[in-house]
């Protein structure tokens, strides 16, 4: 009876306790000031799941005068940026109070982990500025053969299935086209996804994406709680698909290595990398050594899985939504292949890099469905040294998570009118001049942008030109209405498949 007692007066001491625990760690922006929405025990009020991006659109519309609104993620108080200037300062004027994502890694649990998108600090910058030259307009060129080959290759399959049906998943498909362009590009390697929907590399790509080790409540929980993660030995890649990539990576460094193959490909400069510690023609004079020398394998490994993972899943999303756009709008979809046609005309109807560059209003399109659709509805930063924000007293406080809501931004009518509307033509030159400078943030902006984003592109549009000189797409009985987002995907990307009707021209 005496350990009922005890029990019971513990339970009625702790439930106060507790309500006053979290109605103190709740009154941090309170105290200072600063406009936040009342946050929920114990959550807060930025839920770590799969309604996050709801939960950011909600505080987003909370918005005042003020350069953010204050946040909680669970009794961490959080930063989600409102301000167009404010959010300018962040990510360019005043970059090196915010360099770093705040995401988590660790090496040994998670090779696959530490790579240029998670890194931190010095080690992100050196890394960065080694592998920037792989990402130059130049090296864009010399892969444009390449993707162009693939692209044939794609038009091939799709003869082939359309000679028995006319109505085509589209998603699956051109994620086996982008698993073909980047397994070539980076590993040097014919993946052959397109003449086999179930080769290896299309199928861990696929696992990491749609099999996630961990569900987005849990790796919320991670990120927020590393210390403990770690100690429970929880790695946020699932072990079969980093077993996949170390191995095919191993192989492929051991054949060239052993054999002197040299391809000038994303592959070959990270075993420069690796074995020098730098790139052939490199002005390295700015790199501090003493942070990076020599790329340990794990490493390598690392950069190779973000730029696989980055160029296959962001770009075949892309190009899915924007087939879908077109499907619904013919209109448009017959201005981009009048386009298309007129300028292959001009090149004896050869796709060529030059001629690629002059599609604009087919960039436009790529452009607006990124604006409806980013990829990564939120730009992750983490205050890595006390700010003072401009034109208040507010000092942001070091290892505070600051969190930028491109896909609110790109939906606020203020921005952008009547943003349900797709209209490419808010990316003419002259309608871009009119907004923000950091209006746009599908690729993020400044010094910590996606380093990617010429590939991706590029891909993106070579794919989207073959697709519109040779086929017209159209919605059919099983194209999604409304179009329902994943909740298991980290990234932007549509549930289930994408059905539309194709009709060879």
């Amino acid at each position: 009876m005496e350990v009922l007692t005890v029990i019971l007066w513990l339970v009625i001491l702790l439930i106060p306790a507790t309500y006053l625990f979290f109605k103190k760690k709740y009154s941090y922006w309170r105290d200072r000031g600063v406009p936040h929405p009342e946050p929920k025990i114990p959550y807060g009020n930025l839920e770590i799941s799969a309604g996050m991006r709801n939960a950011v659109d909600i505080l987003y519309k909370s918005k005042t005068d003020f350069p953010f609104v204050g946040a909680y993620m669970f009794t961490t108080p959080a930063v989600l940026a409102t301000d167009l200037d404010f959010i300018k300062d962040v990510l360019i004027r005043d970059f090196n109070y915010f360099t770093d994502h705040g995401l988590p890694h660790n090496e040994e649990i998670d090779p696959l982990s530490a790579n240029l998108f998670v890194l931190d600090g010095q080690k992100w910058r050196t890394l960065r500025t080694k592998l920037s030259p792989t990402f130059t307009s130049g090296r864009m060129r010399f892969m444009f053969p390449t993707v162009l080959e693939v692209a044939d290759r794609f038009i091939e399959t799709l003869n082939e299935l359309l000679k028995t049906q006319k109505t085509l998943e589209v998603k699956d498909l051109l994620a086996r086209f982008t698993t073909d362009v980047i397994g070539t590009c980076a590993f040097g390697i014919e993946c052959n996804s397109l003449k086999d929907p179930d080769a290896e590399f299309r199928r861990f790509g696929r696992k990491h994406i749609e099999e996630p080790a961990h569900g987005q409540f849990v790796l919320g929980l991670m990120n927020m709680f590393p210390t403990i993660s770690d100690m429970l030995g929880l790695a946020r890649t699932r072990r079969d698909v980093t077993k996949f990539f170390m191995d095919i990576v191993r192989e492929t460094v051991d054949y060239r290595e052993k054999n002197n193959i040299r391809r000038n490909d994303f592959m070959d400069l990270l075993i420069q990398l690796k074995n020098h510690a730098r790139i052939e023609g490199e002005d390295h004079e700015s790199i501090d050594s003493k942070i990076i020398d020599k790329l340990t394998f794990k490493e390598l490994v690392a950069q190779a899985f973000i730029f696989f993972l980055g160029g296959f899943e962001t770009s075949s999303s892309t190009l899915t939504l924007t087939l879908y756009e077109l499907a619904k709008h013919q209109d448009i979809q017959d201005k981009c292949r009048a386009e298309v046609n007129h300028v292959l005309e001009k090149y004896n109807g050869k796709l060529s890099y030059e001629a690629m560059n002059e599609m604009h209003y087919v960039e436009q399109t790529i452009l607006e469905t990124l604006r409806k659709y980013p990829i990564l509805p939120v730009v992750l930063r983490k205050c890595v040294k006390d700010y003072q924000v401009r034109g208040t007293n507010i000092i942001i406080k070091k290892g505070t998570p600051v969190q930028i809501p491109a896909y609110s931004i790109h939906h606020d009518p203020e921005i952008y009118p009547d943003p349900e509307k797709f209209d490419p033509d808010r990316f003419s030159p002259e309608n871009v001049k009119l907004r923000h400078s950091v209006s746009f943030l599908s690729f993020g902006d400044g010094p910590r942008n996606c380093i990617g984003l010429r590939f991706g592109k590029m891909q993106s549009r070579i794919a989207l030109i073959m697709l519109l000189q040779n086929y017209r797409f159209k919605l059919s009985s099983k194209s999604p209405n409304p179009l329902v987002f994943s909740k298991k995907s980290f990234i932007l990307a549509p549930e289930g498949g994408m059905h539309l009707n194709i009709e060879k021209i």
